[in-house]
């Protein structure tokens, strides 16, 4: 593992066993797109899970202690964009902090901050689906045995309401610091992957004016942050 990565897995297990055991402990990962927070929240994620198993045998691996929780969940939907008073403009810059749920968002995040009983259920969230290219309800289970959540999105650090406000209520906030010229070649390689661009000049072009647009308010507009962290060009963690 990244000795960078291992660090924070160091960092965010040893806070995570000073919290009462009826509190959960949240982590938001935020960063400009394609500067690797995806990866870098699943392998945080991996390690807590894997370390947690290690140290408590007597529970069952299908129970882990940590989620992922990504942002993409709270889109706005097509049909929702399409209701917007400019839904062109809404459909082109998708992706923009103004077509996300930002509300939606911090309602979960509130719903997490409240104590463990035992009567808490499991708490429903969306996905993103990409075939259909847009949220899928209900699709991940926080479950009360998750204590710890990973978030990570663009505006999980953005200081701008409501996402100011869920920020406020995490316990650790990390950013992914990324130089945008490695950013826009990670994202032309990404667009025409999956097919949201039918070659490198498109996506280019989709970077230029959607993608590192927003990045520049992610940047300029973070929150205070505990920590961050420099998003490295090799195989172990190589794309978002």
């Amino acid at each position: 593992m990244d000795e960078q990565v291992q660090r924070l897995v160091d960092k965010a297990w040893d806070q995570f066993q000073k919290i009462p055991e009826d509190h959960r402990f949240l982590i938001a990962i935020g960063g400009i797109p394609g500067s690797g927070k995806t990866t870098l929240s699943q392998m945080v994620t991996q390690a807590l899970n894997a370390r947690h198993a290690i140290l408590h045998p007597e529970v069952p691996k299908a129970v882990p202690v940590a989620a992922f929780v990504p942002m993409d969940g709270y889109h706005l939907t097509r049909a929702q964009l399409s209701a917007l008073p400019d839904p062109a403009n809404a459909h082109a810059r998708r992706g923009a902090e103004f077509t996300f749920d930002g509300a939606a968002f911090l309602t979960l995040v509130q719903a997490l901050r409240a104590p463990l009983t035992p009567a808490t259920a499991p708490i429903l969230v969306p996905s993103f689906d990409h075939a259909v290219k847009d949220p899928k309800a209900d699709d991940i289970a926080i479950l009360p045995e998750h204590r710890i959540v990973v978030f990570e999105g663009n505006y999980v650090c953005l200081d701008k309401e409501p996402w100011r406000a869920a920020a406020a209520l995490m316990d650790q906030r990390w950013f992914v610091d990324v130089g945008f010229g490695v950013a826009r070649e990670r994202l032309v390689r990404r667009h025409v992957r999956a097919g949201i661009a039918g070659d490198a000049e498109e996506a280019g072009r989709r970077a230029d004016e959607n993608d590192l647009v927003n990045g520049r308010e992610i940047v300029e507009g973070r929150v205070d942050v505990h920590e961050v962290v420099v998003s490295r060009e090799d195989e172990g963690w190589r794309h978002e």
